[in-house]
């Protein structure tokens, strides 16, 4: 049974692997077609460009470090499954990046997922996230050999059925990284875990 996170406003976003489950929400924007006219094409073409041109400064992200809690992972690159959920490392030890959304270092918020718990003895990547305190740093490399640097802004729990839009959304034009994982024990039952955890993290400012 795959535990949820429910909400009237946004689609549901479901991640299952191996016994190992979390849920998140995926905010999804549209234009409509009937505004892509006069000044909003410009407006739209703007957007566009400057979407390009953070694309040419921020490369692919390749490993996600994490010094506090001893953290240096691979990064997969995962879109959505055919049943519309969030794909999920092959690797217990790999994190996710949602290739579909903001790359990290660019404006908005990019997400990366890691699995939590253990599978045949060892530990998933992401199960000493909790233990992140504001202030903790990471850091991103990507394809282009770039170092980005964030700073833990705060730590969610979120209940399987609560609104999660923000995790994959924002519009205070900023670039943030936010990390995305289960927590609490397992549930035989619901073959689910009772919690999700979210980190929100911020680019640190040069």
């Amino acid at each position: 049974m795959r535990s949820k996170i429910l909400s009237k406003q946004v689609p549901l976003l479901t991640v299952v692997l191996s016994g190992l489950v979390f849920s998140i929400a995926l905010l999804l924007y549209f234009i409509p077609r009937s505004s892509v006219q006069g000044g909003s094409a410009l407006v739209i073409e703007s957007a566009v460009t400057s979407q390009k041109q953070e694309q040419a400064i921020f490369g692919l992200p390749v490993r996600l470090k994490i010094p506090e809690i001893n953290i240096d992972a691979s990064v997969e690159y995962v879109g959505l499954t055919p049943d519309g959920a969030m794909d999920v490392p092959k690797e217990i030890a790999n994190v996710a990046w949602f290739s579909f959304g903001t790359r990290p270092g660019e404006t908005g918020s990019a997400v990366i997922a890691g699995h939590y718990g253990r599978k045949n003895g060892k530990l998933s990547v992401f199960h000493n996230l909790d233990k992140l305190r504001k202030g903790d740093k990471l850091y991103i490399e990507d394809d282009k050999g770039l170092i980005i640097s964030f700073v833990v802004r705060e730590s969610r729990i979120y209940d399987p059925k609560a609104d999660a839009s923000g995790v994959f959304g924002s519009s205070d034009g900023k670039a943030h990284l936010n990390l995305v994982t289960c927590e609490g024990a397992w549930d035989n039952i619901s073959k689910t875990y009772p919690k999700r955890l979210v980190v929100f993290t911020d680019k640190e400012i040069e």
